[in-house]
């Protein structure tokens, strides 16, 4: 943690965590300004499930919370207008992705693009001055040499630095991460004990209402069609394939005598292609769309543990340089359900050596 007294501008949710941050930047003495984010469109119609969600109609209640949290603790507070940054960034990559069959990864594209990027660009643009930045994210920063590292939180439970992988040396240089050192109990009690409604205020579960991400897409897009075996005998219908990702089990709607599960996406001839459990294990992936922090770039083989999606055990594996700015990735043991588009992030201890995304096995 920094201890110069610096103005610090924290990205304000409405939730619990970022009040939190703000509250402990003061404490600390730090001149605190707030920023909220405004990236939901009502003219696109996203349908709602009544859970609270990060872009849907609940954003006005997040918006009147981030509010308030400023008024308690008398600080400034700014709201800055990112509909069309996330619609054509967040929004048109979850799309492109889907359409073509990957799984994409929306709340690393936001962290990087939207939240470290063009709210802190938009801002100084509006002649707001800061000189750090701060987010209630659970994840550390430290300084080895002239490299600024990413380290996982203290509490395992509420890491998430795996949606931090794509941070550059000059977001981590002025960043802050206020609660990477604390449980989420302790941000609750520390909530509350600053009269902060958020200490009980429901917290986000979803990217959008439904997590079906249907209203982005269209009819056509939407279109039936085969769910075949791993022979391509048609056993079934599906109703959509953005409706379907790599290792999934649930939601198939087929009888069948044995668990299935979803093997890959053809999106040539629109199927999903189902198979037994063991069909969906993996020794090794390609990885893209590269981001090293720890280092500059890999130059030789790196013995690491590679998180495959966010609730993956990190698992053992040998990290080797590929052509075309691409990383090859050796498991000692196979693992399951590798999404083409998600997110591999590579570790070294506690600390973020880089990450990518999943192109596709080999």
């Amino acid at each position: 943690m920094r201890t110069r007294k610096s103005k610090i501008a924290v990205g304000l949710s409405g939730g619990v965590d970022s009040s939190v941050a703000a509250a402990l930047l003061m404490e600390q003495g730090h001149e605190i300004i707030g920023f909220f984010m405004m990236i939901f469109d009502k003219s696109l119609n996203v349908e709602t499930s009544g859970r609270h969600t990060c872009y849907g109609p609940g954003e006005k209640e997040d918006l009147e919370s981030a509010a308030m949290v400023c008024k308690r603790l008398g600080i400034p507070f700014h709201v800055v207008d990112l509909k069309n940054e996330y619609r054509n960034h967040v929004l048109d990559y979850v799309r492109r992705e889907y359409l073509a069959g990957r799984t994409p990864n929306p709340c690393v594209v936001c962290n990087h693009r939207l939240k470290f990027g063009f709210l802190l660009e938009k801002a100084r643009a509006d002649g707001l001055d800061f000189d750090m930045f701060a987010t209630g994210h659970y994840a550390r920063i430290a300084r080895c040499g002239d490299r600024y590292l990413l380290k996982r939180a203290l509490d395992p439970s509420k890491d998430q630095s795996y949606f931090l992988y794509a941070l550059s040396q000059e977001q981590l240089a002025h960043t802050v991460f206020p609660l990477g050192t604390y449980t989420k109990a302790q941000a609750k009690k520390i909530a509350a004990s600053v009269g902060l409604e958020t200490s009980v205020r429901p917290e986000s579960q979803d990217f959008i209402a439904g997590n079906g991400y249907a209203s982005l897409f269209s009819r056509e897009e939407m279109r039936e069609g085969d769910i075949v075996d791993i022979q391509g005998n048609i056993i079934g219908k599906h109703s959509g394939i953005i409706r379907y990702t790599v290792g999934q089990r649930k939601g198939l709607g087929i009888a069948s005598g044995r668990p299935l599960y979803v093997l890959s996406l053809d999106v040539t001839r629109n199927r999903v292609v189902v198979s037994d459990r063991k069909d969906l294990f993996s020794e090794s992936f390609s990885a893209g769309d590269l981001n090293f922090i720890a280092v500059e770039r890999l130059i030789r083989p790196l013995e690491v543990k590679v998180k495959i999606r966010l609730n993956h055990q990190p698992a053992d594996a040998s990290l080797l340089p590929d052509e075309n700015e691409r990383v090859k990735v050796i498991f000692k043991k196979p693992q399951m359900a590798l999404a083409p588009g998600q997110s591999a992030v590579f570790y070294s201890g506690d600390t973020v050596v880089g990450g990518g995304t999943i192109e596709r096995t080999l």
